[in-house]
């Protein structure tokens, strides 16, 4: 009867990732089913473990390929396919005058929890089968920087690419781990099958996950406001000072790094990139990155914005994606940045271009977020990178 019960109302949580021997973990190929977690779509991932579509390997005549590469934000599991920012850009480019009557495909590659390195990976081993003449990297300032560290990322599950003699050099030890050999194991594979066929059961571990992620935030807020003050601190410290002391990860990228773990991190980020960029011209493609927006920089309030920059204790809101632009002018790769312009349509609109429900404001783009940046990406590849 709860079986049932939860099929009738739509209720499921579908394993959508499984173990992958380069990248740690990967899209499952033929999954389906509806995701809740934040906003709500049907989600279907295709027979290559891409969400999108199907699209053949080889690249129909008369077409132009582009490779959408990211995490998160390009997997974009928070709305349909079809309004994710890349079927925007798609459709929008159907009409540019650039094209000479050229069809546009967008092939999606994105997966949640990448950082630069695995989609560096990604590109080598899927994207490259399709044969893309542009590939688009769709960069999380946010998270993208952090998840190139494992220090900053917490995590051993997943492959880094390190600094070794002056040489960007990859670190693929996870598959040692006792832990990547139990994901392949088969009580995890029939566990998995069984997880695959029960809406029960995924209700159950989603709602032990969610029991997790909450312990696991009380305990921390716990600790933070239990600390004493750090002996030797001035008793009048700074609002910047104070406000370091407590910022989290995804915060702390607002500011120019002051020590080696974060320095270390841009500095692999920024090798990444360039390497990037070199693999895609040596293939006779076009390298676009794309630094993406978060909540906070396109709140439609400036009020808002200017209470956390004072929080952080910057000046601005755009030192990341200024950062990537200013590597990009260095190494000669183009770089788009949206959060700017999406803060502007915001606060002319007043409009929330990320989050959901309760959550607005924060999170992913929901459906008016994506249509914005996939509108603004269009006017820019039509623009100027199809002449």
């Amino acid at each position: 009867m709860a079986e049932g019960a939860l099929r009738l109302v739509r209720h499921s949580y579908p394993e959508l990732y499984q173990a992958d021997a380069l990248r740690g973990f990967a899209l499952r190929p033929g999954v389906q089913g509806w995701y809740h977690i934040e906003g709500e779509s049907y989600v279907r991932i295709n027979s290559d473990g891409l969400r999108d579509r199907e699209h053949s390997k080889a690249k129909p005549a008369d077409t132009i390929r582009i490779a959408i590469i990211g995490d998160s934000y390009a997997e974009a599991l928070q709305v349909d396919a079809q309004d994710a920012f890349w079927s925007v850009l798609e459709r929008a480019l159907q009409g540019c005058g650039a094209l000479s009557g050229k069809k546009v495909e967008a092939i999606n590659f994105g997966v949640s929890g990448y950082g630069t390195g695995e989609e560096l990976l990604t590109l080598r081993e899927r994207a490259w089968q399709y044969s893309p003449d542009i590939v688009l990297l769709a960069f999380t300032t946010n998270n993208d920087v952090s998840d190139n560290s494992r220090v900053l990322k917490k995590t051993n599950r997943v492959p880094y690419f390190v600094y070794r003699d002056g040489a960007l050099t990859l670190d693929d030890s996870f598959r040692e781990s006792s832990t990547f050999r139990w994901q392949q194991s088969l009580p995890v594979r029939i566990g998995t099958w069984i997880r695959d066929h029960s809406r029960l059961v995924q209700s159950l571990m989603e709602g032990y996950r969610g029991f997790r992620i909450w312990r696991q935030t009380k305990a921390a807020v716990n600790k933070r406001n239990s600390a004493p003050p750090a002996v030797g601190a001035p008793v009048a410290a700074s609002a910047a000072v104070a406000a370091g002391e407590e910022l989290g990860v995804d915060e702390t990228v607002y500011r120019q790094p002051d020590d080696a773990v974060w320095t270390d991190a841009w500095r692999v980020t920024e090798g990444l990139l360039t390497t990037m960029q070199e693999e895609v011209k040596a293939h006779g493609a076009k390298f676009l990155v794309v630094t993406l927006s978060n909540g906070i920089q396109v709140h439609p309030e400036a009020q808002v914005r200017q209470a956390f920059m004072d929080r952080v204790g910057v000046s601005t809101l755009f030192y990341p994606d200024d950062r990537v632009a200013e590597l990009g002018a260095h190494a000669g790769f183009t770089v788009l940045q949206l959060a700017p312009r999406m803060q502007a349509y915001a606060e002319q609109n007043h409009a929330f271009l990320h989050g959901f429900g309760a959550n607005t404001g924060s999170g992913h783009w929901n459906q008016l977020g994506h249509q914005v940046a996939g509108n603004l990406l269009a006017q820019d590849v039509c623009g100027g990178l199809l002449k």
